[in-house]
């Protein structure tokens, strides 16, 4: 079947005179239909990996192999230490580093790049049918472009079909990654979008909840939706002259933090400014989105309280490109000039960061840009930035089965050409992504 599973994904035509040819029952042509389901091949029972060098989510290791048994990681280290199964089949992997699945934090695969459609019009124009037609794409190229796990934190309007598509991948009706999904997100009355005129109520991109009653019910309808996380918008743009605002009151905040976590939840927070983030990190969330504004106070008070920051730049990189400035050619905007220096406060103070850049704002599948800015206009090292996408981001969103390469792991790995603990564009060149031991891609 291996051999009929590589022609059909090369040659479907081909494959289909070959199945004719055989007489294959209808009950083998089912097996292989939903093989293929996913766009994945199975491996063997054991498979060795043998690249130039593992990173194991830490350290760059050359000459190790990895050893897949089923979907799971069985062994890892140097060759002459891991012993091969009868039966195991080997893929040599010369020149490529096999890392572990990189996990994208910050997504939105119901939205595309808004110099496409802005996001006024995917929300009120597009169909949920569509915004899922494409979703499914959205999460396959996510998934090719080797990011093996993502955070989705809000459908913007689509309601709950981040569930859907979950429940799709995890099925193997579509590929796409693992994902942590946060449903509609939180949004205190009046403060979101879209906002049309005073006269008229238009659908919003979120749930509105408001007071105790109000806020544990959303809560936990939330919850019982198939929210993973629980996204609040803990500022946005409602000030004066649509200037960012609060819009919990600390008390609000405290109350989603509680409602969640006593099932089993945690809460991320969108924030860019200091008194939004400042009430934010006091109500118990564990990742403050993009913190734009932050202060080195406001730092301080997230490294003491163990609150991460996904800073999101490759969102603001792309908006600004969007509005017209030309990278390489004009001078930095006043944005981009800010956020620079907030993120150099919270590396001073020492705060975790997890890597996610708002992908949706640009196109999925590019989402090692995130990667790629952090290391040339933010300063942190290739191997910062590929231990925030691998064992870092693991760590903060509580998914101890993954993000690094060890027996018992999840086998959700990459290979990429070249080394990207000294050069991080070599994450652009995937030439296989595994997920639970299942081959995606491969050279």
């Amino acid at each position: 079947m291996p051999n009929l599973l590589a022609v059909l994904m090369r040659q479907p035509a081909r494959f289909c005179s070959r199945l004719r040819a055989r007489r294959w029952s209808a009950f083998a042509a089912l097996l292989i239909s939903c093989a293929l389901r996913a766009h994945g091949q199975p491996s063997s029972t054991a498979l060795l990996l043998r690249p130039a060098a593992v990173f194991d989510g830490q350290e760059l290791h050359p000459n190790w192999v990895v050893l897949v048994e089923n979907d799971k990681i069985a062994a890892a280290g140097p060759a002459a230490q891991v012993s091969l199964p009868a039966g195991a089949r080997t893929l040599d992997l010369p020149g490529l580093t096999l890392m572990p699945g990189l996990i994208e934090g910050h997504s939105h695969l119901l939205l595309h790049p808004y110099n496409e459609t802005s996001w006024n019009d995917q929300v009120l124009l597009e169909s949920q049918t569509v915004r899922v037609a494409r979703a499914t794409v959205h999460a396959q190229r996510t998934l090719l472009a080797g990011f093996t796990t993502a955070r989705d934190l809000g459908t913007e309007g689509a309601g709950f079909a981040d569930v859907g598509l979950k429940q799709a991948i995890t099925q193997g009706i579509i590929a796409g990654p693992r994902l942590l999904v946060a449903g509609r997100a939180l949004v205190a009355t009046g403060s979101y979008g879209p906002k049309l005129s005073g006269d008229a109520d238009v659908p919003q991109g979120a749930q509105e909840a408001d007071g105790v009653d109000g806020i544990i019910r959303a809560v936990r309808e939330q919850i019982g939706r198939g929210a993973d996380i629980i996204k609040v918008y803990a500022d946005y743009r409602w000030g004066l002259n649509g200037t960012a605002a609060p819009t919990f009151s600390q008390e609000e905040l405290a109350l989603i933090v509680q409602t969640a976590r006593s099932a089993g939840r945690a809460v991320v927070a969108h924030a860019v400014t200091p008194e939004g983030m400042r009430r934010a990190i006091l109500a118990g969330v564990e990742t403050i989105e993009h913190g734009d504004d932050g202060t080195p106070e406001i730092f301080r008070l997230m490294k003491q309280r163990g609150v991460a920051l996904c800073p999101t730049v490759a969102a603001n990189d792309a908006i600004s490109q969007y509005r017209g400035w030309k990278r390489g050619q004009d001078p930095l905007p006043p944005r981009l000039q800010e956020k620079r220096q907030s993120v150099q406060h919270a590396l001073k103070a020492g705060v975790t960061l997890a890597m996610g850049g708002d992908v949706g704002v640009f196109a999925h599948g590019d989402n090692a840009r995130e990667m790629e800015q952090l290391v040339r206009d933010y300063g942190l090292t290739p191997l910062q930035v590929l231990r925030q996408a691998t064992l870092g981001n693991a760590q903060i969103f509580h998914l101890a089965d993954r993000g690094s390469i060890r027996p018992g792991l999840l086998a959700d790995l990459v290979a990429v050409a070249g080394n990207p603990t000294q050069d991080v564009a070599a994450v652009r060149n995937v030439r296989l992504v595994m997920k639970g031991g299942m081959l995606y891609k491969q050279p």
